[in-house]
């Protein structure tokens, strides 16, 4: 079902798909498209592989990534993406990308074209490095990292969908644990989770606290519910899981101006934001497209994460969410607000922050990480008293059968954050590989 249709500058229109991945797809005036897509109106020549880059600029520009790569590039780090799967073999992620289990239940094959969508997406923005020696394509916020890629979710378009969508609650919850906890016993130092599901399980918040005693950081996207805020009367969109867990940082969506975009979600679990309007990333097809939602917000933010990691790999979680908490630009009246959280995150500030602290940690020991912590707690948490106050009205959807019990994969397109957008940024051939 179409629920809107408008221009982007260059692109011939897109369909916005509700609860699905987008999209209909139209080439780029005066560019070749893929053997094999449909595209609206007739198509020639190609387009260079470093306006990809060119379009991503602003997204590097305004988390100041290019300044923090002067001191780290990821080298060293594993991020697992937890999600849909990811491509190992897209060129702007080849060589980067292990491939872990699939914990979905179906049987869906990895070289199926709706294999793999979301979590693709996200693993480029995270550690893409580009191709024809980095200089086109999508280069991530750690470019050196590693991916570790740990399915847990079919993407909406996958074949069976309608399977995974009938399992019980507890079997996709259990998955999600499964998930964490391999990443964990795989070395994972940061874990990226685009996903969401609409109440906790002790089970996952279990797993998450072995991620948390191992020294993982654990980013989550706050969710796509902005539209629902109010619903409960206070002004909060509903909850989403992980995000809400205690110890995860939620990330909310801004555009390229900074200000807030409508769909992220709106409640006290946020506390950072970054760009999530039109994020160029390389998809499983290896061709390039426009997403938005919280879900590469939060992947923006993993890999400012895996930057902190690579250069201080002893720094404890919470600094590192001190870390990016108390260095952000566009910072809200007041310093918080439950849209943006402490503001969008600066990269290289983030950095200079967390290697004071790692001094810190290592003149002064475990007091001085104490104390640390004691201080990011006090001065950038928000009282937990406060999370969850008043009463938010559950998300609307469906029975799970005869037992009536909630659906969990709530994201649209499969990121499970209700409705993250992909439109297609540059109908190119393969780049080379």
């Amino acid at each position: 079902m179409l629920t809107g249709r408008r221009k982007l500058p260059a692109l011939a229109g897109f369909a916005l798909l509700a609860g699905s991945c987008l999209v209909s797809l139209a080439a780029l005036p005066g560019t070749a498209h893929a053997a094999g897509q449909d595209a609206a109106g007739s198509a020639s020549g190609t387009v260079l592989t470093d306006s990809i880059r060119d379009n991503q600029m602003w997204v590097l520009d305004m988390l100041n990534v290019p300044a923090a790569w002067s001191l780290s590039e990821g080298g060293g780090v594993t991020v697992a993406v937890i999600d849909s799967g990811v491509n190992p073999d897209v060129s702007d992620l080849a060589g980067s990308v292990t491939t872990g289990p699939d914990y979905t239940g179906v049987t869906t094959s990895e070289s199926s074209p709706d294999w793999g969508v979301h979590g693709t997406w996200m693993a480029s923005l995270i550690a893409g490095h580009g191709h024809d020696g980095g200089s086109g394509g999508i280069i991530g916020i750690a470019p050196n990292a590693h991916i570790l890629s740990v399915r847990v979710i079919p993407d909406r378009a996958d074949p069976h969908y309608g399977q995974y969508e009938h399992e019980q609650e507890t079997r996709i919850q259990q998955s999600l644990a499964d998930g964490i906890n391999y990443a964990v016993a795989h070395g994972a130092e940061v874990i990226s989770m685009s996903i969401g599901y609409s109440a906790p399980s002790g089970t996952v918040r279990n797993a998450l606290q072995q991620a948390y005693d191992h020294g993982v950081v654990v980013v989550a996207s706050a969710g796509n519910s902005g539209d629902q805020a109010g619903s409960g009367g206070d002004g909060d969109a509903p909850e989403s899981f992980p995000a809400d867990y205690p110890g995860v940082i939620s990330v909310g969506a801004v555009d390229s101006t900074g200000a807030v975009a409508a769909f992220s979600s709106d409640n006290l679990s946020v506390q950072v934001a970054a760009p999530g309007v039109s994020v160029p990333a390389q998809g499983r097809d290896g061709q390039y497209w426009w997403v938005s939602g919280t879900s590469p917000a939060c992947a923006l933010v993993a890999g400012v994460a895996a930057l902190i990691k690579s250069e201080y790999p002893g720094l404890a979680p919470e600094l590192v969410a001190s870390a990016l908490t108390s260095t952000t630009t566009e910072q809200p009246a007041g310093g918080y607000d439950s849209q943006v959280g402490f503001g969008v995150v600066n990269a290289a500030a983030a950095l200079a922050k967390a290697g004071e602290f790692a001094h810190s940690q290592f003149a002064h020991g475990h007091s001085a990480h104490g104390q640390l912590a004691d201080a990011q707690l006090a001065g950038t948490g928000v009282a937990t008293a406060a999370r969850f106050h008043g009463t938010v009205a559950p998300e609307p959807v469906r029975p799970r059968g005869s037992s009536q019990l909630v659906l969990f994969a709530l994201l649209a397109l499969a990121s499970l954050v209700l409705t993250v957008a992909g439109t297609r940024l540059a109908v190119l051939g393969r780049p080379s590989e």
